[in-house]
């Protein structure tokens, strides 16, 4: 995994962590991610009762595909509409990152990447 790579897993998963984000290791299974130590990369996963390598820790994300017509409405009415020049713009809120993040969408593109797995249907209800 490139640096670059990890700052984008650890900058997402901090994001998420309130919510109760699950990560998989290949060694122990699904758990939710409790803690983060972004200096030693590290996570510390509660069903596991250890720290995990961020290498080698999966969140399990939503698609952005996946997002349901009731889903979508919520989040539309979280975007805001800002005037550049005489010119209005809808930009997302810092409301709107917020509901992705307790969604569980990925919004930031891990999944194409490698980065974290598909959500199991239900898994975050």
């Amino acid at each position: 995994m490139t640096q670059e790579e990890k700052t984008i897993l650890l900058q997402d998963l901090c994001a998420r962590s309130p919510y109760g984000v699950i990560c998989t290791d290949s060694r122990h299974g699904d758990s939710r991610i409790t803690e983060i130590n972004i200096v030693e990369e590290i996570v510390y996963c509660y069903d596991f009762d250890e720290y995990v390598e961020l290498d080698k820790c999966k969140p399990y994300l939503r698609p952005m595909s996946s997002m349901t017509p009731e889903e979508f409405e919520e989040y539309t009415k979280l975007i805001k509409p800002v005037v550049f020049n005489k010119i209005q713009v809808n930009m997302a809120s810092p409301e709107s990152f917020d509901y992705l993040n307790k969604k569980m969408f990925d919004y930031r593109g891990l999944i194409p990447k490698g980065l974290a797995l598909v959500a199991l249907d239900g898994m975050y209800k």
